[in-house]
């Protein structure tokens, strides 16, 4: 696999190396070994999530306070999304700014996003299923968020505000202003 860091510090790119043939394909989809010799990150994931929405979910921004933040490998097992990332972290190069990577089944991209980061997702297509590990289980007194259209961040989302669906948590999620200060980089 090919791993790329991108302008903001422990965030990476995967992008597998796809054999195809007559038969269908095959991919190895994370090695943990490799990704630590490549980054010196220790991935050690204790849950695995999945989704599925149609077009125009928004599900986020979300990350969890300490003591339960979680780094999360994401990926798109069908259709089409928009990823997100926030960077959360006080002192970062990259602090209060945020990151954005089409990905879909067919490109079979995947997104490394450290703990200190708020994470969110649109669906491009008609629907996408999203599948995503993270390396501490979901704590829900320490579940926190960013509203999607939070004006300091600027965030377009490829689809018309009006058309996106959210949940009723996330339309109640804080500002940029009020996650400030809760993570060192």
């Amino acid at each position: 696999m090919i791993i790329e860091e991108t302008r903001f510090p422990g965030l990476f790119v995967i992008q597998p190396k796809v054999f195809e043939d007559e038969r269908g394909y095959f991919f190895e989809s994370f090695s943990a070994a490799n990704f630590e010799k490549a980054t010196g990150i220790k991935a050690d994931f204790v849950q695995h999530n999945q989704s599925k929405s149609s077009k125009g979910v928004l599900r986020g921004l979300h990350f969890q306070r300490e003591p339960y933040t979680q780094a999360k490998l994401v990926r798109v097992l069908s259709g089409t999304i928009l990823d997100v990332v926030v960077d959360l972290r006080e002192g970062s190069p990259t602090y209060q700014q945020h990151f954005s990577i089409e990905m879909s089944a067919e490109d079979k991209k995947q997104l490394f996003v450290p703990r200190g980061f708020a994470h969110g997702f649109v669906i491009l297509s008609d629907t996408a299923e999203f599948f995503y590990c993270v390396d501490r289980p979901y704590a829900p007194n320490f579940d926190d968020g960013i509203r999607f259209d939070d004006n300091s961040l600027n965030i377009d989302w490829k689809l018309d505000k009006l058309s996106l669906i959210l949940s009723e948590k996330d339309k109640a999620l804080g500002s940029l202003a009020d996650a400030a200060g809760k993570f060192k980089f």
